[in-house]
């Protein structure tokens, strides 16, 4: 029922500096505890799609609240609906270092010159936590004799840095060290481990995401299939999702995405004739503003991009948005008010904690429409 900073090593020579983002200033509220979801729906007896979806039109500061599957009644014919194909790797690893310290090794995005980004993080009774005292040069002891050497510090100082540039060894392809020796990387909200197919959405093609392009999570073939049958066009794309900053809120890092030809056609054609052009998720807005131009016309291309979206920027290409709920101050909320304005989400935020929504990647769902 529907109710009313720069590089320091000379081999990183060829990366893009980090920028600080201007006017990063998201919206900022107080998120209830209970209100952090780390259970899966199906160990909640629901259905995938029984999630429940928040609606708010833009225009006129509408609010509607439902379940998932009523999705479909939202779209029309003929409006775009592009998705995230990237599928979420088991990109937690056990590392020691030469101390004797247990820590987590969090990979979260691969670069040229096969550079990584990753995370360490300690290990305690109560999650993990973001590990500051890793040093440049140090070699971590991986499973199955791997290894992995820091290089440098992204985006921060030595003793400061959350994130760290870095090389593998492994003995064998990455996926398949990572079938047998990574897990699914979690937080402090997600109290137990969940096999890694609870975190892949079902139209997930090509892995390579540290963690899952969560607003996808809800989908079914069946729905989809409603979706396609009502006329809506489903267009794919790509964008390596990397790893979140839940304590920090940083901006996002840069990300590989890859827009095919086809997409890009089916987003140019449907902004031509008026329809509606609909991401799945802040990582298909992130792919698809960095392909279009300023009047929001959209090329086939790939890369890395370290674009950040906020309301000084815009947004050229999209004009609705379904997307989790983000924690306060979060860097997705610049999105989000870049293509809603502050007014309107402090509404529909107010509306979501009026109802009880649940945050986080196994949690409800807002749909942004005009």
């Amino acid at each position: 029922m529907i109710q009313t900073s720069t590089f320091t090593s000379p081999i990183l020579a060829s990366l893009p500096a980090r920028r600080p983002a201007p006017g990063l200033k998201a919206l900022d509220f107080s998120l209830p505890p209970g209100l952090e979801v780390g259970t899966p729906p199906e160990a909640r007896g629901l259905a995938r799609d029984e999630v429940r979806l928040m609606v708010s039109y833009r225009s006129d500061n509408r609010v509607l609240h439902t379940q998932f599957r009523d999705f479909p009644t939202f779209l029309d014919p003929g409006d775009v609906l592009v998705i995230n194909t990237s599928g979420t790797l088991p990109a937690a690893l056990p590392v020691v270092r030469a101390d004797g310290t247990p820590l987590e090794l969090h990979l979260s995005t691969r670069l040229p010159s096969d550079l990584w980004t990753v995370e360490l993080r300690r290990t305690g009774r109560e999650g993990t936590e973001p590990f500051f005292a890793a040093t440049a040069g140090e070699r971590l002891h991986l499973p199955g004799g791997a290894s992995a050497t820091l290089i440098a510090p992204y985006g921060g100082q030595p003793g400061q840095a959350r994130l760290w540039l870095a090389t593998l060894e492994l003995p064998n392809r990455l996926l398949d060290y990572l079938d047998r020796y990574g897990f699914p990387i979690r937080y402090n909200y997600v109290k137990e481990p969940w096999p890694l197919d609870y975190y892949q959405t079902v139209y997930a093609t090509e892995m390579g995401s540290a963690e899952m392009p969560s607003a996808g999570r809800a989908f079914t073939p069946e729905l989809l299939t409603r979706l396609v049958a009502k006329g809506v066009l489903v267009a794919p794309l790509i964008l390596h999702t990397g790893i979140a900053s839940v304590e920090k809120n940083e901006p996002p890092y840069e990300e590989f995405y890859r827009v095919p030809a086809v997409t890009a056609d089916l987003v140019n054609a449907a902004r031509a004739g008026g329809q509606r052009v609909v991401a799945v998720g802040t990582t298909v807005v992130r792919a698809l503003e960095t392909v279009g131009d300023a009047a929001g016309f959209v090329q086939p291309g790939q890369g890395w991009t370290d674009l950040v979206i906020t309301p000084q920027r815009g947004l050229r290409v999209i004009n609705g948005l379904l997307t989790g709920l983000h924690e306060p101050e979060a860097s997705h909320l610049a999105m989000l008010e870049a293509l809603a304005g502050r007014e309107h989400l402090t509404l529909a935020y107010e509306e979501a904690l009026r109802e009880r929504y649940l945050w986080h990647e196994f949690g409800d769902l807002h749909l942004i429409l005009p």
